[in-house]
């Protein structure tokens, strides 16, 4: 039921009549809109007011649900203990107070090959997309209208399919989904003629794709003109914003958030990032000091999907800051008045086909698979996939199928794919379990 769900939404999405009436439903998406609008310019006082205000109705929301009541927070969030991505992952029940049916369900592997599965109000969903929409209009655009491509994760076509188009065109024409698994040298004229046809004003990408797009560009001598570039989901490199200007001539806006929807930032200037006043509360909390450096990790409490309220959730996502910051500096940077330099510690997550393609949305691998405690995926050779996968109590074949049909969405017939059964992933040097590896 929840993977037709799922299916359902995804197909909405991309017609005028869910992007209008589900995503931009009036009576949520327009006052969030304005209410984004009013906090970016307040003191921090009349942010924190706001979010204190927001934040009683959604830890009211929790106190309901099975985890709520097991911990025993109240109406002060420090009464709340921290609470980790494996907790919800392991009971994801124990966090809705509404039965899942009411929901709009989603699912992420997030960066460590650990299936979790969220659930969304449909009223969350109409601010998110009004925080998107505000973004797209402090980057100049009007989002209602605007013509943009896009070059992230979607599956337009299987991987074996190497004839055009890799493409297709939806929302009643503003918007063409590029396969970005499909973009190599062999065919980028086939993407260079598609883009030069569509003419988007902004390309929506992962920072990785639109920098593999940049360089097939410069190895070929040629260029586009896409007057702005949107990125998310991934680190960027420090000179994409550079490689974007010479080859797209475009402005770079990034932003940085998750699934779980516990914390939103954003760039308009390379290296100057705020957390957005209104959207979640953010807290940094110190982890490691690093020379004159002290890393926080950014735990969040979001303030919207009161479906599934998830309170001072651990993102494991790192900030670093100064040493010589004080208590009232930290708190303008979680209230966004005082910029950061950008989130640490998230790569994207790809993988190198033989015919040096670079495949994304490896991370979509274990959507959708129960019954597993971890997976990680290992490219021994550019033709060579090795596939690790922790099983839990009730694995089956069925798991492994899905396993399987999600592979054959991301990777060519040209790589060879093994999934095998073990007690423990592989670490690197540093001791750690990264969700990809790549040997060479």
């Amino acid at each position: 039921m929840m993977k037709l769900i799922r299916q359902w939404a995804s197909k909405v999405k991309r017609t005028v009549l869910g992007d209008q009436v589900v995503r931009r439903m009036p009576l949520w998406y327009n006052p969030a809109l304005h209410m984004l609008d009013t906090l970016g310019v307040v003191s921090i006082e009349e942010r924190r007011a706001f979010g204190e205000g927001r934040l009683r109705h959604i830890l009211r929301a929790a106190q309901k649900t099975a985890y709520g009541r097991q911990c025993g927070g109240g109406l002060q969030l420090s009464t709340w203990p921290l609470l980790s991505k494996e907790q919800v992952r392991s009971h994801p029940g124990a966090f809705l107070t509404v039965p899942a049916w009411l929901t709009v369900p989603a699912s992420t592997s997030g960066t460590t090959g650990t299936p979790l599965k969220l659930y969304r109000s449909l009223s969350s969903i109409a601010v998110e997309q009004a925080v998107l929409d505000w973004l797209w209009r402090a980057a100049g655009l009007d989002p209602r209208r605007v013509r943009y491509a896009v070059l992230r994760g979607e599956d337009i076509k299987p991987p074996h399919e190497t004839a055009p188009p890799f493409w297709q065109v939806d929302l009643g024409g503003r918007r063409m989904v590029f396969s970005s698994n499909h973009l190599n040298a062999k065919t980028l004229p086939h993407f260079r003629e598609a883009l030069q046809r569509f003419q988007p004003e902004c390309l929506f990408a992962y920072p990785s794709c639109a920098e593999s797009l940049c360089r097939l560009l410069l190895s070929e001598e040629e260029a586009l003109h896409i007057p702005c570039c949107i990125t998310s989901s991934e680190q960027p490199s420090p000179h994409l914003a550079r490689l974007l200007q010479e080859v797209l001539g475009a402005r770079w806006v990034d932003y940085y958030g998750q699934a779980e929807r516990v914390a939103f930032a954003y760039a308009l200037q390379p290296g100057e990032y705020y957390f957005l006043p209104g959207y979640a509360i953010v807290e940094l909390i110190p982890v490691a000091e690093s020379g004159d450096d002290i890393l926080y990790e950014i735990v969040g409490t979001s303030l919207w999907n009161r479906a599934m309220p998830l309170v001072r959730y651990r993102t494991g996502d790192l900030v670093r800051l100064p040493k010589s910051l004080g208590e009232r500096e930290v708190e303008e940077i979680c209230w966004g008045l005082r910029p950061f330099g950008g989130v640490e510690g998230r790569m994207g997550d790809y993988l190198l086909s033989p015919e040096g393609g670079v495949l994304m949305g490896i991370d979509h691998i274990p959507r959708d698979v129960d019954n597993v405690v971890r997976m990680q995926v290992i490219q021994e050779r550019p033709d060579l996939v090795r596939i690790l996968v922790i099983p839990d109590k009730g694995f089956s074949e069925q798991n492994i199928a899905q396993i399987q049909h999600n592979v054959a969405l991301k990777l060519p017939p040209s790589m060879q794919v093994t999934i095998e059964m073990v007690d423990e992933l592989e670490r690197t040097a540093q001791n750690k379990t990264p969700f990809v590896i790549r040997r060479f």
